[in-house]
């Protein structure tokens, strides 16, 4: 997802302001801007390249006319910076590899493995058409390998100076990511993805701002031209329905502006290099002086909490934890009574999208503070509390704050991850969001991923019995699956052949944590970890807008379904919450109000979870 190295940073000022923001939310009042649309760009052909391991085919929507959208577009042609891009896209078309390379800010390490990987013949299996034309291919990272990267395939990273290389390749929206092992010369691992983005590099994000400051809509909505350093949040993924952002899978982010107690929304296609729509949402009251932590770019979380894996011991658990890139806080190598329960947890995504009826907003990722772009970082590092029941303690909480630096003004975020570890073997990861976002009309869908150690079988019950799920699926409130509920409120059960293992408790609003309930798409996937499918950190995976089940997770559904009877499998989990800002009902929002002659931020958390209880243990 969002990432950036410290050099690049230091370069890039208007990165400073990434940090600032993560989700948003509000009702929009313009008309979308678009052309028709163009004929979907044919997805790859199946490689047979050995060691290559493609999720699966782009699906692009077929052409079709909307009634009542403008048929014009801001082109950037006339800037100079899209002008000088596109000959840089040219010139690199003309290559023997024809991709554009990162140069900027690279040290000669990170020059070096991008060359190694581009040479991999695994790399390079998508970069032209049947008819032999260059495809639009472009590195937009090199990143040193961390402790989150590590798979069976890179163990060789433990000690080895390793680099991760991510390519994009616009022609048919797929992300390709080579492990490259420098001390050795060689490349480790490749792993493709189709219809995923990775986070966009420098030069695209400065680009995503010019289009934005000069389109003629967003000065007329603004009433002057803003300056390039007031976009907030210029390299988040986005979205916007009935545009080609959506329909044809291109590469769009949002720039966004502040204006009074509303936010405006630039969305910016950079494939075409264009503005294709402008949204505004209300943000609320804005009051309070701009509350900035050093320690959101602290090394020392970088050091100890990103770059090394740490172990807890306590209360008859035992697991590791790291702070990814992009993927917030993973737990893994859990145990409880010193038996394997859980290979790793952790939330992969969280979903932003505002106004149901138009379809906008973003996709956002939580991270490190130093060598991720993860648009709300860790803030300190992970904290334990006890859990009580009255005054009885029965369990201890692992708790990792994330924060935009600006929070709690409007366009900034603040995020927890936290696992709850019972003395009984009960087990519950929660996702807290605490406001404030970019509007109050917003829906928050954090993805949950689950690896259970071990072999497993997954069976949802049917108001009598408990059914086995044979083959990957999902179900949810649009769902044609039953979700009837035990007595206890145990909807699933994940048991392995001696019977051991944990009944799944959706959250209802039943767990004293302020949550109204999750309303959750659940997945069920069997789990390849030699392909990335969340073993290692995940680029954003599903679109930001989505109200269906199409949330990320079924793009990990094979066709057909493959079956997971008695196998290693993954649950995924997305709970859908509605914030809210209606003065004694606030949720899933914070504002700052003055006590003692100072101003206070007061929070309206929303949190959402399963809970997982011990079968037979």
């Amino acid at each position: 997802m969002l990432r950036f190295t410290i050099k690049l940073l230091g370069q890039i000022g208007l990165l400073v302001l990434v940090v600032s923001l993560l989700v948003a939310c509000g009702e929009s009042t313009e008309t979308p801007i678009s052309t028709p649309t163009p004929l979907p760009t044919a997805a790859p052909a199946a490689t047979t390249t050995p060691g290559v391991r493609t999720l699966r085919a782009p699906t692009l929507a077929a052409p079709t006319t909307e009634p009542g959208l403008l048929a014009q577009r801001t082109p950037a042609s006339a800037l100079p910076a899209w002008q000088a891009y596109q000959e840089r896209l040219a010139a690199a078309l003309q290559l023997p590899i024809p991709v554009l390379r990162l140069s900027a800010g690279m040290s000669d390490e990170q020059l070096a493995a991008q060359e190694l990987a581009l040479q991999d013949p695994r790399m390079q299996s998508d970069l032209y058409a049947a008819d032999g034309s260059p495809l639009r291919n472009e590195i937009f990272g090199v990143y040193a390998v961390h402790a989150d990267d590590i798979t069976p395939a890179t163990t060789a990273c433990q000690s080895d100076t390793c680099y991760r290389v991510e390519l994009y390749n616009f022609a048919y929206n797929s992300a390709a990511i080579a492990f490259v092992d420098l001390t050795t010369s060689q490349v480790l691992d490749v792993v493709k993805s189709a219809d995923m983005q990775p986070d966009i590099p420098p030069e695209l994000t400065q680009l995503a701002a010019e289009i934005a400051i000069n389109a003629p809509e967003v000065i007329d909505a603004l009433g002057s031209k803003p300056a390039a350093e007031a976009a907030m949040m210029p390299n988040t993924k986005s979205a916007l329905s009935q545009t080609r952002c959506e329909r044809s899978r291109h590469l769009c982010v949002a720039p966004t502006f502040l204006s009074g107690e509303r936010a405006l929304w630039a969305i910016v296609d950079l494939t075409e290099g264009a503005l294709v729509g402008v949204r505004w949402t209300t943000v609320g009251t804005v009051q309070g002086p701009v509350i900035s932590e050093k320690q959101l770019q602290d090394e020392v979380v970088a050091q100890q909490y990103c770059n090394t894996v740490n172990t807890i011991t306590r209360d008859g658990w035992r697991f590791d934890y790291v702070i990814t890139s992009s993927d917030g806080l993973r737990i893994s190598n859990v145990l409880y009574a010193d038996q394997p329960r859980f290979d790793s947890v952790a939330v992969v995504d969280w979903h932003v999208s505002y106004s149901t009826r138009d379809g906008f907003g973003y996709s956002d990722a939580i991270g490190c503070p130093t060598f991720s772009q993860a648009a709300v970082v860790a803030f300190n590092g992970p904290r334990v509390e006890a859990i009580k029941e009255g005054e009885a303690v029965v369990g201890f909480a692992l708790v990792q704050e994330f924060r935009s630096e600006l929070w709690p003004l409007p366009c900034n975020y603040f995020y927890q991850n936290r696992y709850e570890f019972y003395n009984d073997g009960r087990f519950r990861p929660v996702m807290i969001n605490l406001g404030r976002g970019c509007g109050n009309d917003g829906w928050y869908r954090p993805v949950l991923r689950i690896a259970f150690s071990g072999n497993q079988t997954l069976a949802a019950w049917t108001g009598d019995e408990w059914q086995p799920w044979t083959s990957e699926q999902w179900q949810g409130p649009s769902g044609t699956v039953s979700d009837t509920v035990t007595t206890e409120g145990y909807q699933f059960r994940v048991t392995d052949d001696a019977g051991i293992g944990y009944y799944v408790e959706p959250g209802r609003g039943q767990f004293d944590d302020g949550g109204r309930g999750d309303s959750p798409f659940v997945y069920v996937t069997k789990r390849h970890v030699d392909r990335n499918e969340g073993d290692v950190d995940l680029i954003t995976i599903g679109s930001c807008c989505n109200t269906d089940y199409q949330q990320g997770p079924e793009k990990f559904i094979d066709t057909p379904p493959e079956s997971i009877a008695d196998t290693q499998i993954v649950l995924w989990y997305v709970a859908q919450m509605k914030n809210d800002d209606q003065p004694g009902q606030q949720y899933c929002w914070a504002e700052a109000t003055v006590e003692n002659g100072i101003y206070i931020p007061h929070t309206y958390p929303c949190a959402a979870g399963p809970l997982l209880a011990p079968v037979g243990q």
